[in-house]
């Protein structure tokens, strides 16, 4: 395989892995295989700077961004960390940092907190904001469910002698209350969280802050920011945080010590598993500002601070049998059912084994003592096989041929490692997961339609599809066991309200293969409704932003199919919006163009540009192709793109011949429509060090 095709394997696989873990906090990978897999593609890069890419996923912080809290510009990046396993890139790093500083320098350990950070923002001692990490560049504000979290002051309990600061931690759930938690949304009939980190993003992201107060998430500060902070060192700044009354760990070290560095790392290490809260690794961070300030950062992280990561335990024990489960999409996963082994806290009884390939790369047999390793997932996975303990008599485990819930014979497409059951009209589990994904709070936020309620009025004869919610009468579900007329007049009344859910949201709802609300969101901006998404050709498809070969064929395969067809008429009688508001535009220049940008700007960021095209009325392109009306080109433009346009006769302008086209404009991204307003973005202010 050539080092361009792995770096594009790489970058695809790693964008979507970002996706799934920052957008839907839905991880399928653990920290290690995420974290193998960016250092293949960044020693790839080095190798071959040729592959240059602006918006590979070696450049970015994975984004948590949503809809339904307003934006705010971070005063300075929340970047992430560099990451090691391995004690002796650490101590690499700790050598290199002491030559770049020329003298020996002092380190700050501290345990690294499984959760979601934010950044709280002081204004005379009171708290005024509270902002996600979002995409590193900006955040979601989350003051109001913030404010319910006890630990974290609203006033200071000692003056500070700042006018303002900002406090950068960690907010996180103890495993006493995510197995409540988790108890209690079993016993609801709803769907389990992953684990604490992702129960403590998904609990601060709620829209009633009275559910976010019940759910008792904690805070740990790790990091002062501000103008003309009065410390040396972060130390220091700590001690300052524990007097202003913050919550700040104790299990700290400052040594300049390699010897105590590791023995702090091997503690914590052996008894991570001993505390209340979740921890996957130790931060070790150079103390000194000036030190900090000497070592500075690349575009990703701070040269100052590294995390080493705990590898996930492992636990041997016995594969009693396999069952094997039905997904919305038809997608079959096996299941490793076990005997009950204590792992990292809890107790195991399941594992997921993937797909067949799995099944005979590990050649599993059922009696096998099998290795399980536990790295984040509530259901951790097989890794291995202790054949000295295999029974003499075992045979391969043989994969199934039928859907185990409709009997009808599994496909496995080209270039998929899973099995498909293809009954998507008659297989029970594929009905009834299409229709809860319409109804969740990212699509149509159906609220009151929850899983039992929606297995209920399938049995019951009165939906088989998810038109067929817009056709039920409160007098049909009044009936119904555990509901009666209230409950039916509530479920109606969303029901209701659910058709004013904007396009992108609908679109994300119908449930197509790979179109996930991040996708969905580019296809509704760019065909901006439901007609011209039906109507688009693969080409078309293609030159939206972030949609690649695959994604197109699973959206002209749906559309092709007649019953999805009658299912968007329906829906659209009922009243859904398939169609993008029009936007408010500062002139209609661009008016019928078409463009598409590649390269780095001198004046103007991408995003700027593209903001530009649209206020003026231009359409934004992802690939170039005939119906390219410009290549809008700047330094280390991608060379397929200017090989592609040069041979379709495409013309290529830059950044001051596009200014000119537009009038001149000097752009502002606090006026133009969809950028934050002026009272939403905070002040830049210069600051002695950042970690995230």
């Amino acid at each position: 395989m050539s080092a361009e095709i792995r770096i594009k394997e790489l970058r695809e696989r790693l964008n979507y892995l970002n996706y799934k873990y920052y957008v839907e906090a839905q991880p399928i990978a653990t920290d290690y295989e995420f974290d193998m897999l960016l250092r293949e593609l960044q020693d790839l890069e080095a190798l071959h700077p040729e592959f240059d890419d602006p918006n590979s996923p070696t450049r970015r912080v994975g984004s948590d961004l949503t809809n339904a809290f307003r934006s705010v510009q971070h005063a300075y990046p929340m970047l992430s960390l560099s990451n090691t396993y391995s004690p002796d890139e650490l101590h690499e790093w700790i050598d290199k940092t002491q030559r770049e500083v020329g003298d020996e320098v002092e380190l700050d350990c501290e345990l690294k907190y499984d959760g979601t950070a934010i950044s709280l923002t002081y204004e005379n001692d009171r708290l005024v904001r509270a902002v996600t990490r979002g995409d590193g560049t900006q955040g979601d504000d989350v003051t109001e469910n913030v404010r319910t979290i006890k630990c974290i002051p609203l006033e200071l309990q000692a003056p500070s002698g700042l006018p303002s600061f900002e406090v950068r931690g960690e907010i996180f759930m103890t495993y006493t209350t995510f197995d409540r938690l988790n108890k209690e949304r079993e016993e609801a009939g709803e769907q389990l969280f992953a684990n604490p980190r992702n129960a403590a993003a998904g609990t601060l992201k709620l829209q009633q802050s009275k559910i976010v107060a019940k759910r008792n998430l904690q805070f740990t500060a790790y990091q002062l920011e501000g103008r003309d902070l009065p410390f040396a060192s972060h130390s220091q700044s700590m001690d300052a945080l524990r007097r202003w009354g913050f919550p700040v760990s104790s299990a700290t070290l400052v040594s300049k010590s390699k010897e105590d560095v590791d023995n702090y790392i091997a503690r914590w290490n052996d008894e991570r598993n001993e505390i209340a809260m979740p921890i996957d690794g130790v931060v070790i961070k150079v103390n000194s500002y000036a030190a900090r300030r000497a070592l500075g950062r690349t575009s990703k992280a701070p040269k100052w601070a590294v995390a080493y990561k705990f590898k996930a335990e492992q636990a041997l024990t016995q594969l009693q049998s396999v069952t094997f489960q039905v997904g919305r999409t038809g997608a079959i996963t096996p299941v490793a059912n076990l005997a009950p082994v204590h792992l990292a806290g809890t107790t195991v009884k399941r594992a997921t084994l993937h797909n067949a390939d799995q099944i005979e790369a590990l050649d599993l047999r059922i009696g096998d003592m099998v290795y399980v390793e536990k790295g984040g997932e509530i259901i951790p996975k097989v890794t291995g096989v202790e054949l000295s303990e295999r029974p003499a008599d075992s045979r391969p485990l043989e994969y199934i041929t039928t859907c185990p819930e409709c009997g009808t014979e599994l496909v496995r497409y080209e270039g998929e490692a899973k099995h498909y059951c293809p009954n998507q009209s008659g297989c029970r589990p594929q009905i009834l997961g299409r229709i809860i994904h319409f109804i969740r709070r990212k699509a149509m936020n159906i609220e009151t339609l929850g899983e039992e309620t929606v297995e209920l009025l399938f049995d019951s004869g009165l939906i088989n599809c998810v038109a067929d919610i817009y056709d039920l009468r409160a007098e049909q579900l009044a009936v119904l066991p555990r509901l009666g007329e209230k409950s039916a007049a509530n479920i109606i009344q969303s029901i209701r309200t659910s058709t004013q859910v904007p396009f992108h949201r609908v679109l994300f709802a119908l449930g197509i293969r790979f179109v996930g609300e991040t996708t969905a969101k580019y296809l509704a901006a760019h065909f901006r409704s439901m007609d011209a998404v039906m109507a688009a050709t693969r080409e078309e498809l293609l030159e939206t932003e972030e949609i690649g070969g695959k994604i197109a064929d699973a959206i002209i395969d749906y559309l092709a199919d007649e019953q999805n067809r009658t299912i968007i008429e329906r829906l659209r009688k009922a009243g859904l919006q398939f169609e993008t508001e029009q936007k408010s535009t500062l002139s209609e220049s661009l008016a019928g163009l078409s463009f598409v940008i590649s390269g780095t700007f001198a004046d103007h960021s991408r995003d700027e540009l593209k903001a530009m095209i649209e206020a003026h009325g231009g359409k934004n392109l992802a690939a170039v192709s005939s119906n390219t009306s410009y290549l809008l080109a700047g330094d280390k433009i991608g060379p397929s793109k200017l090989q592609k346009a040069n041979k379709l006769g495409v013309k290529i302008i830059s950044e001051q011949e596009f200014i000119a086209m537009i009038g001149g404009d000097n752009f502002n991204n606090e006026t133009t429509p969809e950028q934050p307003s002026e009272e939403t973005k905070a002040e830049p202010i210069p600051i002695q060090g950042s970690l995230f």
